[in-house]
């Protein structure tokens, strides 16, 4: 999903538990070691991209990527950042992978490349529950103001579809959830278990809309021209798919998402 105002690497790291007595800073490696794979990713979306209670990467995303660095034999860096400066920082040479519930576009395929899709959902729409919105088609109109985090297929959409809307741009989507909790914002646009949650979690001020209006896949970019990192990603992601390493991460992070999706008859996500 998300250009920015760029925050300095924090260099959170995490290490595979075979490899954390050796730690996994900055330095070169040593001798014989494995060049650390350094992954990007904005820490602000859970379940896919979080810290636990002791600040530690946790989620989804970070038991791919330790999966995946795994599969490769390279210790693992997570590089938290925000979503906006993920391309940068691949195009850039400053982090390896992106792994950050990221949409595979077309546009963004003109910068970098992207892995095979792993999780496929779509845009939905979170809204005051006293709002007489019932669809996209309602937010057509003059008048309307959103609320899109930055850099996302959401804001994407609705620069290119709702001209006439205002938009109210945030890096954190916490922050999009609260202007429609507090009536400065018509609708947050953003992904379909994302609005799932927010509108559970404010149950007597919102309701979302949870039928997509856009679908979307998920993906891991790789800087171009790097041929053999993607195919070696491509065979991780098969090899992780035919033993359910999805299925397995779905119930450790997304059970009540999981039932919540088989209910409306809608696939799930991580597939």
């Amino acid at each position: 999903m998300p250009m920015m105002h760029r925050r300095g690497f924090l260099c959170l790291t995490t290490c595979l538990a075979a490899l954390a007595a050796g730690g996994c800073g900055g330095k070169s490696p040593a001798q014989g070691q494995a060049e650390a794979l350094r992954v990007g990713m904005d820490l602000r979306y859970p379940p896919f991209e979080m810290q636990d209670k002791a600040g530690h990467p946790d989620g989804v995303s970070v038991r791919l990527a330790e999966a995946l660095a795994a599969h490769l034999g390279r210790p693992l860096t997570i590089v938290p950042m925000d979503f906006s400066g993920l391309i940068p920082a691949l195009k850039t040479g400053n982090i390896d992978l992106i792994i950050s519930s990221m949409t595979a576009t077309d546009e963004r395929r003109q910068s970098i490349d992207f892995s095979k899709p792993y999780a496929f959902t779509g845009l939905a729409l979170l809204v005051r529950k006293d709002s007489a919105i019932r669809s996209i088609d309602d937010l057509i109109k003059t008048g309307r103001a959103v609320a899109v985090k930055a850099g996302t297929t959401g804001e994407t959409w609705a620069i290119k579809h709702l001209p006439q809307a205002k938009r109210v741009v945030f890096e954190d989507q916490s922050a999009c959830v609260l202007e429609v909790v507090q009536g400065r914002a018509d609708a947050f646009i953003y992904d379909q278990l994302s609005i799932y949650k927010y509108a559970a979690e404010n149950p007597t001020t919102t309701r979302g809309l949870l039928k997509p209006f856009v679908e979307e896949a998920w993906a891991i970019g790789i800087a171009k021209g790097h041929p053999a990192l993607l195919a070696q990603v491509n065979g991780f992601l098969d090899e992780f798919r035919a033993r359910n390493g999805f299925g397995k991460l779905g119930e450790q992070y997304l059970r009540d998402e999981k039932k919540f999706l088989k209910a409306a008859g809608i696939p799930f996500i991580l597939r």
